[in-house]
Parts: C-alpha cells; structure tokens; sequence
C-alpha cells in the first residue's frame, strides 16, 4: 500500500466514551452517530437524561470490569446508572448525571479541535466489554490471550502475555518504532517487550525526537500517558479530564511544530475503553482473534462500547467515517501498509481506515498550535489499574533478580520496601526504570553464561 504516511503516532487515552467526549459534534456534522435528541431517548438507565454537563473529576469513576460492562449494555444499553449504583454505596444525582452526560461543544478545547480538523470515527469500539488491560492488549496484538479481567493486584500470580506483537513484526521488518512513557510502560506487560526494552524511553524524548530530522523519527510510535501520580493525564476517572487535553495538545503541537515531519504523518488518538460512561449505541458483534476463552464463557466475539478515536493528518480530510473499527483496525492499516504478517483473526479481517488517506494532491494545513490547557492539581485514584501496573513493577524486579548481576541490588531494594504486592506509585515508576535500564545487560549476560 503506497499513500504519503511515513510516521503512524498513536496516543491512547483512558476510559472515556464516545458519546462524552465528542457526542456534541454533531452540531458540527450532522450525519455523526453523537449525542441523539432528547426526545428520542428511551426511559432507560433509571430515567437519568443524558445532558450536556462540565463536571471533571468524578470520583468515584463508573466501574467497567467485563461483569459491569454487560450490564451497561444490557437492554439496549440501558443499565449504565443501576450499575454505577450497584457499584457504590452512596451516590448523587449530580454523579449519576455526570456518568450519563456529554461535554458541550468546544469545552474540551484541544480534543474538539482536533475533530473539527481530523476525521472522527463515529463507530470506533473498545474491541472487548472490559477493562483496560485487555483492551491494551488488543491494540499492541490483536488478543489478549483469553482473559477478559485485570489481574489480582493483591499477589503477583500474572497471567503471562506472551504471544506475537505489532512490535515483532515491525522488527522482523527493521522498521524503527518507539514507546514513549511516563515511567509506567502498561505494554511491558507483553513479556516479548522485554527483548526490546532499549526501544522505550521517557516521553520528553518524544518532543525532543519531534525536532530532529523526519528522516530520523521512528516509523511507528505509541505514547503511553502518566497513569498515576502527582502528574496523571491520562483521563481515568477521578483524574481531572483536562490533564488529559493538555498531553494531547503537547503531542500534538510538537508534531505539527516540524514542517517536514508533520507533512508525513498520521496522528491517532484513540481511547482504550469507554470507562463505564454511557454511550448509546449498542455494540456490534465481532470476530474472535482465536479460540481462547476466558473462564467466564466469554467467546471475544462481542466489541465493547463505542470509544473516542479521531485520525488527523495532512493526508486525511476532515470529516466523518462511518464504518466499524476497533483498536485491531490499527494492525490492520499497520499491517497492509507495510506487508506485515497478520495478528490473529480479528486483525486480519478488521476494517482498515486506509481508503481515508489521500494518495495525491498536496498536504492540507491545519492549525500550526492549539492552546495548551494548565495543568490542575492530581486526584489520586485507587483502582484495579494503577494498583495492578504497582503489583507488576514487583513481579518485573523478581525478573531482574533472577540474574546474579542484579539480585544484590533488588535483595537492598525488597528489604527497603517491605512486603506489600504492591508499591506507591513514585517506587513503582522507579522499578520500571530499573527493569528498562538493566534487563539488556542481564539478558545479554545469561545469554553468555
């Protein structure tokens, strides 16, 4: 496949839905599947409209476990407030409303700019009913190996993630990629990561690559956002959702700063799941990647809720797309583009966005800067998320400890931190840097023993 794209960046965001974050648009593109009138809403979700409302920082967040999102959905998406009341002991109408509501246009400045120029993808599914991990793991392989939940954070017995990623297969092709963090790398979770652990670097690299040549700016990147602590943005719940808009602003801005580099470059900004806010469009079945299945029966032929996702590039109009993606959509324009192997079943035969990208012609312009949002002080959160990537940063200085050149220094380490499975975010940041910084040399080192 030839088109002008020689830089795919995707940012993926968390836990918002469609209807919330860009349902409003329609006033902009009428024929987007947004936020439908009023009138023609159904007495569902325990009568709670669904109303525009500026509320950025819900805590508790709606819980959108595999178990609570079938029940959002259920009755033609209908049980979104009985389950957050479900969830919770004690709730308000003024939370109810904020699970049901949308922003009104242009109140999320960076991300409706970004839709009045890019193309918005009005039928965008989480490519399963359930949490963040799994969902993740879709977007970096295309399955995520027959488990539709978290892991128990309270002991280290992980799952392990160990099938073929897009970043194999990129390096099969020695085409350069990067991952850029904020110190809580979710993808390294996929133990094929570890192989390639030089390839990750902090995301103050990513603005400083930004400037360099485009000649010399990775092919592929994705740009993990700060999952916890004083500096969150990546829009979970109760984070404030403004965080979130001034990354993308960054991530955008710094892109569009270089000419040359913008002009060959397709940004992606994706959500991983809707989070357990309400959307009203009912999910469509979908393609099993294989034939695992979790233990609770679910098949993963079922998408989950619709999730925000808009493409802006140079090469890409704006406007609407209507057909079904998912976050396998990815793999499949990645996988087309650059005759990649396929990523299982779901990968091979999702819909690519690829007939959206214009093969001739000049580059469009679109706005050379957008505002940059301050910042707001961090709402700290307690959820299966954050407390599952404190877990695994344990379960990662286990690994290192395996081999004689580390285990001193992890020994000192466990002894500093105590016995908890889990850390405090700051200590749990640091053994992720650890692991990225020593796990080449150790691997290198047992590969010579």
């Amino acid at each position: 496949m030839t088109d002008p794209i020689k830089h795919v960046v995707v940012l993926m965001q968390e836990n918002r839905s469609f209807d919330q974050m860009l349902g409003a648009l329609t006033a902009v593109y009428p024929q987007l599947e947004g936020v439908p009138p009023r009138q023609t809403i159904p007495q569902l979700n325990s009568g709670v409209p669904q109303l525009s409302n500026a509320v950025q920082v819900l805590d508790p967040g709606p819980r959108h476990d595999y178990a609570n999102v079938m029940r959002q959905m259920a009755n033609d998406c209908g049980g979104f407030i009985d389950d957050y009341r479900a969830s919770f002991d004690k709730t308000s109408q003024a939370q109810w409303a904020a699970v049901m509501g949308y922003y009104r246009l242009d109140f999320l400045p960076v991300l409706h700019t970004l839709a009045r120029n890019g193309l918005i993808c009005d039928h965008w599914f989480s490519s399963i009913p359930g949490p963040t991990w799994p969902n993740r793991f879709f977007m970096h392989s295309g399955t995520s190996q027959g488990k539709v939940s978290m892991p128990d954070a309270s002991n280290l017995d992980f799952h392990i993630y160990d099938q073929d990623t897009l970043f194999d297969r990129l390096a099969e092709k020695s085409i350069p990629w990067r991952i850029y963090h904020h110190g809580l790398p979710q993808s390294l979770v996929l133990t094929h990561q570890w192989q390639y652990a030089a390839r990750y670097s902090e995301f103050d690299k990513f603005i400083a690559d930004t400037q360099g040549a485009a000649s010399d700016f990775p092919a592929y990147c994705f740009i993990e956002p700060d999952y916890s602590g004083q500096d969150e943005n990546d829009q979970h719940p109760p984070s404030n959702v403004m965080n979130g808009e001034a990354l993308i602003a960054r991530v955008y801005n710094a892109l569009r700063a270089n000419e040359a580099l913008w002009n060959e470059t397709l940004f992606v900004l994706l959500y991983d799941e809707h989070g357990g806010f309400y959307d009203h469009v009912v999910p469509p079945a979908a393609i099993a990647p294989d034939d695992k299945r979790d233990a609770s029966g679910f098949g993963f032929d079922q998408y989950g809720p619709r999730v925000p996702a808009v493409l802006v590039s140079p090469w890409i109009d704006a406007g609407v797309a209507t057909d079904v993606f998912d976050h396998t959509s990815v793999l499949r324009y990645l996988c087309d583009k650059w005759n990649l192997a396929p990523l299982g079943r779901r990968a091979a035969q999702a819909n690519s966005f690829a007939r959206y990208v214009r093969t001739s012609g000049t580059p469009r312009v679109l706005p050379p800067h957008i505002a940059t949002p301050p910042l707001t002080s961090a709402v700290f959160s307690d959820n299966s998320h954050d407390n599952a990537l404190s877990a695994f940063a344990r379960f990662l200085d286990e690994k290192l400890a395996c081999h004689p050149v580390n285990a001193s220094a992890v020994a000192a380490r466990a002894a500093q931190d105590g016995s908890p499975s889990s850390l405090p975010i700051d200590l749990a940041k640091a053994r992720f840097r650890a692991f990225l910084e020593k796990w080449p040399a150790s691997a290198a080192a047992a590969n010579n023993a």
